[in-house]
């Protein structure tokens, strides 16, 4: 195909705001798929995304129209995948922007704006659910004019579910989306922007050609690792892998290389090859930061190899996680894992019992600290392990997000106080238009990790979406809670809190744990301790076995011996017993 006649092109807009159902009716015009093939969501190859109804990963997909060919990528609307999307923007020339027309502009619609534009890249703004009685497509088009600098008549009006509309935008992506640069006789120049693991062969890479050509045999090279290697395969998603001879500059499409180690093939490296070989590495991406660390061990000790190669694999799917070894006294070997939100978390732990079959123990999440000990030395810390001598230290600093909350005006009463009590520091209003409004507020990650995003929604009665970076450390007061099961100290149950919250939080945990611990022979002591202080604490009952039941007369003696008989024998397994603690209990405290 000339080079010309090729468009690159992603989807951006907030979560449930209709990408997937967009991408499906643009693969229904273009005939890439058959209708008797066709389902909702086709893009969305894990069935956790189609349970849930959220997309996870990009997926890339080839059509063709008017004698163009279309390479469209579907990202992900979650701020929690927000890296999927920044990856797909530097492989495209163009994104058409998304937003419903009931909800309007939200918090990921800017935040993906804003990505694009820092990219350059041609913005299609589109309106999208005009069908539905509640959409208010003028007001949505008066805050995109606004908000784009654009003419009424750049903005396009649809319904993804109905089909009404779309194939303008197919002629829109023609007409106002600039041909990819490149050059097929230059040396071979492609960017990988993902990468999955095949069992039979290999590492497969996602890539988008800058220069060059590709042949289905070549001896390829990864020009910042510097492995070498042979393309098995080369081809397009249709959007199933298809293969063909050869991919040439311009185009998106994937190359099997036959790696077994996935760390030879990173996400952001430049593949050359070795008849036309380039020296220079395009720029890649930018290493994305955890912001939520949780240690995460297998539930059978036995399982710590399969876990390591299946965290592995996941990371060469899903960049924007990182991992370290660690050990624990009570949990054994695993690993310290980073993600980008509790959400990332949650899709990590699902895809590693369902893909992979493992049974695993996450332990309570927490941030990254700055900690300064008394030689004023600077280290981070990623669990409470590492806070372990309070003593030594002369000051804390936790992680400030720059929060971002887009809301209808009504509720500024309801969101402002609620944030003050998540210790958010306010930062400034703007107003999109009469009826919505952007708050701005810096508020600790950790504030962020329970519940945040469920109250938010629940004060403004679901109206509000948000959006958070980076922006600062500051210096905070910490301890260290302890929680002690049968008077054992549970590792993975230990976190760090602010000193004025831990009674409260201590609280919380013990009731919490006392609901979904099973009991035992023996009364179970749940306690939760700040250094060597109890300071709250709860009891789970013994069962009760009627030891008496057997008899059938005789003197009272006899039952009263029975009785202090069981009762020496239960504090005989108080003293020895052990309790088993189930998943749920992890999840409890994960989720309290």
């Amino acid at each position: 195909m000339d080079i010309n006649k090729i468009r690159n092109f992603c989807i951006i807009a907030h979560i449930d705001h209709g990408k997937s159902t967009l991408a499906d009716r643009l693969l229904e015009i273009t005939n890439t798929i058959e209708e008797r093939k066709m389902k909702a969501q086709l893009l969305d190859q894990m069935d956790l995304e189609r349970e849930r109804g959220i997309t996870i990963k990009l997926a890339p997909v080839r059509m063709q129209w008017q004698g163009y060919e279309l390479n469209l990528i579907d990202t992900p609307g979650h701020v929690d995948f927000s890296y999927e999307v920044s990856r797909s923007l530097a492989a495209v020339e163009g994104a058409l922007l998304l937003v419903d027309a009931t909800q309007g502009i939200e918090a990921q619609t800017l935040a993906n704006l804003h990505l694009a534009q820092k990219q350059d890249l041609q913005i299609i703004p589109i309106i999208n659910k005009i069908d539905l009685p509640a959409a208010d497509a003028e007001t949505v088009k008066v805050d995109l004019v606004n908000l784009l600098n654009c003419e009424e008549s750049d903005i396009l009006l649809v319904s993804a579910k109905t089909g009404k509309g779309v194939k303008n935008i197919l002629d829109e992506v023609i007409k106002k989306i600039p041909a990819p640069i490149g050059d097929r006789k230059e040396q071979t120049q492609s960017l990988i922007f993902d990468s999955f693991f095949d069992e039979y062969r290999g590492v497969v890479s996602y890539v988008r050609l800058n220069n060059g050509v590709i042949n289905s045999g070549d001896t390829i090279k990864f020009i910042s690792s510097g492995f070498t290697t042979e393309a098995l395969e080369v081809g397009f998603f249709n959007p199933e892998m298809k293969k063909q001879k050869q991919l040439v500059a311009g185009e998106i499409g994937y190359v099997v290389t036959g790696l077994k180690d996935v760390s030879e093939a990173k996400i952001g490296d430049t593949i050359t090859t070795k008849n036309n070989p380039s020296l220079v590495a395009l720029s890649g991406y930018e290493e994305m930061k955890s912001m939520v660390f949780a240690g995460i061990y297998p539930k059978e000790g036995d399982d710590f190899e399969q876990l390591r190669e299946a965290v592995e694999k996941l990371k060469l799917n899903d960049s924007s996680l990182s991992y370290e070894p660690e050990s624990s006294m009570a949990l054994g070997h695993g690993f310290r894992c980073g993600f980008l939100g509790l959400l990332h978390l949650e899709i990590f732990q699902e895809r590693l019992h369902r893909e992979y079959n493992l049974d695993i123990i996450v332990t309570t999440p927490s941030v990254a600290y700055l900690v300064y000990d008394k030689k004023g030395e600077k280290h981070i810390i990623h669990s409470p392990a590492e806070y372990s001598k309070p003593e030594l230290i002369s000051k804390v600093k936790e992680p400030i997000m720059e929060v971002e909350i887009v809301t209808p005006a009504e509720y500024m009463g309801n969101i402002m106080k609620f944030v003050v009590e998540k210790r958010g520091i306010y930062i400034d209003t703007k107003y999109i238009d009469e009826q919505k409004v952007i708050l701005l507020y810096y508020v600790p990650l950790t504030s962020l990790l329970v519940d945040f995003y469920d109250t938010l929604k629940s004060v403004s009665s679901g109206y509000a979406s948000m959006n958070y970076e980076f922006y600062n450390y500051s210096e905070c007061t910490l301890v260290k809670l302890d929680i002690l099961v049968a008077e054992e100290k549970v590792e993975a149950f230990s976190t760090l809190v602010y000193e004025d919250r831990a009674y409260y939080i201590a609280r919380e945990i013990v009731a919490s744990l006392k609901k979904v611990l099973s009991k035992q022979m023996f009364e179970i002591k749940i306690q939760a301790a700040v250094g060597g202080k109890i300071i709250a604490s709860e009891r789970l009952s013994a069962m009760r076995k009627d030891v008496t039941s057997k008899l059938y007369g005789g003197d009272v003696t006899r039952k009263k011996k029975l009785l202090e008989k069981q009762k020496k024998g239960k504090k005989k397994m108080q003293s020895v017993g052990k309790v088993q603690i189930p998943v749920d209990a992890f999840l409890s405290i994960l989720k309290r």
